[in-house]
């Protein structure tokens, strides 16, 4: 690693200047408070040259932070707020009105106190992306292998590459098989296979066993390498949002001197001109936009969103494009089983249950998803013996005698049931694990990265609060991108996306308008830190991801995306309406103290000012308008108690269709007795469920939703679930002696079938999405 990639260095410089500066704001505080209130003490115990001195003292002591503060924003070509408080506070001097002094010097110091609160909670360093960069390469030289520092690895070498252990330059596989994890670099969990020849880039982890790669670059050239470059060049991109309320001293610092000339060329008394001075000081401006921010930053955090600093929730009050990452953001970022398909003869639960067992110890994601499926379902699982995996194409094991693989399929042809189930597992992009019994095909078992439930409901409150374009960048390929992009009416997606892709899209965004990006994981860190807002999703993304984001979502959520956007959007209007509205109260107090206020009163009318704007800009700590319903726990009870319902009911889906593809391949005994065996699942186990919805669920929603209308068409659908339902019994009622289905049946009740199997799903999604994401 080079001195400039080390963790600790990544703005250190930054986070010691912030620290520094928060130590200021605090000891002003109290500085400033102390003499306040030693000066009234004084005064009240007659002595008010000792009151006038401390009031002085106060005064003496924002002067010089003042100073520093005007000349720093002179420094980047501002003249800030400060100005005017500096002019006042050294008129105050001037003209022996201390206790005015006093009182500015309390309400800058008071401003500022706030607006470190609303500072940043974190560095913006890079130390868990970092961290991942190997120090050291395993080099093979004939039959050694030895450990070599990494910067000394050349185009050519043949370097050792063992399990868990990050690639450590970019090549290309030598010998065995490479089963690799790329979510760093691509952000998609499936692992990769990569074959002797094929080329293998840098930060990728080795998933499988040990493998050969041939250097094709040095370190410094490697792929890797150029993803931390890139991050720490798009972190140092990001420049420090000018100040709320430095926008509105651009007219009123003119403004406000121009006033105090007129008043003393007018009266011809210096008092006047410090009076008006004095009530000039945007106190409006110093406290309004923290305590909005401050408010803001709070409601946020109790609703699951950390901001890091101020900037970052004004920033994001004025996105108008949202540039989403697809796996772990708009998905769930894990494989999850849809279906398990049997073979003639065989059932679905039967293929699960196997698949399961032979993958009961594996530690693949995909193995995972199946026995997390099996053992949901309640399938009970067999111990499997002799099991053995092989990186890249499955796991085989002796289950209950039989010799038994889950995982690629790589003999010959596929019979044509199984042609089916790969044509449909191409046009839904999920991914198929074979289940094979002493060499046969005998079932199948699809897997996806489902879309969080959560989703589409995020796009739509997304779209009312005003971010009019919506964006997906992900490195999977077109297939399933188009679907989610299509599903959830996004305006665009990019694929095959690299991180250096995906920032260039987000500066390419950035150009139009202010952009925010979302993404969880490592590959997403460059984009994130390019955007105007980066916002991490914390609960399972990186850590990486979370350390170049201005906000993180600490909670498994998207939908905290969108209570994020509203937070920040009104937190914003309220900051800006507190303090446009301090400032019009302001400008009437400069006309009075213009005709003669004293500087002291005019202080104290200042303070008026500043407590109508506080309590004002306390208003975002409360919630806004309800975008989502807000549900009673009993209700919320219910949303559980049913979602986990679906979950169990899955297989009941995948029973309909089977049954429906057995009719149309196969209409003899075996399809018989799954249709037989379909409406007895329906009767004992899903029209109950729907039943319970229709007369429990949907009632308790009536009140939240606003009446009973709004869960009308799913009762529609409820009744045409019970109508197809009685139609399939209905048809087996009419079956002849022999229990055989005629001929003259099999067109309507395969429609029957697949029908109910159509309408199932969706509405199985739609309650998902609609109303099971109300529940917290």
């Amino acid at each position: 690693m080079t001195r400039q990639e080390e963790p600790h260095d990544i703005g250190r410089s930054d986070t010691d200047a912030f620290r520094a500066g928060a130590r200021l704001n605090r000891v002003l505080l109290v500085v400033t408070a102390v003499a306040l209130a030693a000066g009234g003490a004084a005064w009240l115990a007659g002595a008010p040259r000792v009151a006038d001195a401390c009031w002085a003292a106060g005064t003496v002591a924002a002067v010089a932070p003042g100073i520093g503060w005007v000349l720093a924003a002179l420094r980047r070509g501002r003249a800030g707020v400060d100005l005017i408080a500096v002019l006042a506070l050294g008129g105050t001097l001037a003209v022996g009105e201390y206790l005015a002094g006093a009182l500015i010097a309390l309400m800058l110091a008071t401003g500022r106190a706030l607006e470190s609160a609303a500072g940043r909670r974190a560095t913006r360093d890079l130390r868990a992306l970092l961290a991942h960069v190997p120090r050291v390469a395993r080099l093979r030289s004939g039959t050694r292998v030895r450990e070599v520092p990494l910067e000394e690895v050349v185009a050519g070498d043949l370097l050792v590459v063992g399990p868990g252990e990050t690639v450590p330059v970019d090549g290309e596989v030598v010998g065995a098989d490479a089963t690799l994890d790329e979510s760093v670099l691509s952000g998609e969990s499936e692992h990769l296979v990569r074959r002797h020849g094929e080329r293998v880039r840098s930060g990728a982890v080795n998933a499988g066993g040990a493998f050969d790669v041939r250097a094709s670059a040095t370190a410094r050239e490697s792929t890797y390498a150029e993803l931390v470059r890139l991050a720490r060049r798009a972190s140092a991109e990001s420049a420090p949002v000018v100040r709320l309320a430095d926008r509105f001293a651009a007219w009123f610092l003119p403004l406000s001197v121009a006033a105090a000339g007129l008043a003393w060329l007018i009266s011809g008394s210096a008092v006047r001109a410090v009076a008006v001075l004095v009530v000039a000081t945007p106190c409006p401006l110093l406290l309004a936009a923290p305590v909005a921010v401050v408010s803001g930053i709070s409601r946020a955090a109790r609703r699951g969103v950390v901001f890091r600093d101020g900037g970052a929730l004004e920033r994001l009050g004025r996105v108008r494009t949202l540039l989403l990452d697809k796996t772990g953001t708009l998905t769930t970022g894990r494989p999850r089983v849809t279906e398990a398909v049997a073979a003639p003869g065989w059932r679905s639960a039967e293929v699960l249950r196997l698949a399961a067992s032979v993958d009961r110890y594996s530690p693949h994601a995909l193995a995972r998803a199946i026995v997390a499926q099996a053992q949901a379902r309640g399938l009970e699982l067999s111990a499997p013996r002799e099991a053995e995996e092989v990186p890249g194409r499955g796991a085989t094991a002796l289950v209950e005698g039989r010799r038994t693989a889950v995982g690629r399929h790589e003999g010959p042809d596929l019979p044509g049931w199984a042609r089916t189930v790969r044509g449909r597992a191409v046009l839904e992009g999920a991914t198929v694990s074979w289940l094979t019994v002493e060499g046969a095909v005998v079932g199948a078992v699809l897997l996806r990265d489902p879309l969080r439930p959560d989703a589409p409901r995020t796009v739509r409150r997304l779209r009312a609060a005003g971010i009019p374009r919506l964006l997906m960048l992900t490195g999977d390929r077109a297939e399933p991108a188009r679907e989610v992009a299509a599903v959830l009416g996004l305006d665009g997606f990019r694929t095959e996306q690299t991180p250096a892709d995906k920032a260039a899209v987000v500066r390419a965004e950035r150009d139009r308008a202010v952009t925010a990006m979302v993404g969880d994981g490592v590959n997403d860190a460059p984009a994130l830190a390019v955007a105007d807002v980066g916002v991490a999703m914390g609960a399972r993304g990186s850590t990486a991801s979370s350390e170049v984001a201005d906000a993180v979502l600490t909670t498994d959520r998207v939908d905290r995306l969108a209570d994020a956007v509203t937070i920040a959007e009104r937190s914003r209007r309220i900051a800006v309406q507190s303090a446009a509205g301090g400032m019009i109260l302001s400008l009437a107090a400069m006309v009075a103290a213009g005709l003669g206020l004293p500087p002291a009163a005019g202080a104290l009318l200042q303070e008026g000012i500043d407590v109508a704007v506080i309590l004002n800009a306390l208003r975002a700590l409360r919630p806004g308008p309800a975008r989502t319903p807000e549900v009673p726990p009993a209700t919320a009870d219910l949303l559980h108690r049913f979602a986990a319902e679906h979950d169990a009911l899955r297989d009941i889906l995948e029973a309909v269709r089977d049954a429906a593809d057995r009719l149309s391949d196969a209409p003899g005994p075996d399809a018989t007795e799954a249709v037989r065996q379909v409406s007895r699942l329906l009767s004992e186990r899903l029209l109950p469920h729907e039943d319970a919805e229709e007369h429990q669920l949907y009632p308790a929603l009536a009140d939240p939703l606003g009446g009973p209308e709004a869960t009308a068409t799913m009762s529609r659908a409820h009744a045409e679930i019970a109508r197809l339902s009685r139609r399939v019994a209905a048809h087996l009622a009419l079956t002849g002696p022999d229990g055989a289905l005629r001929p003259d049946q099999l067109d309507d009740l395969r429609a029957c079938l697949y029908g109910l199997h159509t309408v199932l799903r969706l509405h199985f999604l739609q309650e998902e999405e609609n109303y099971f994401t109300l529940a917290p």
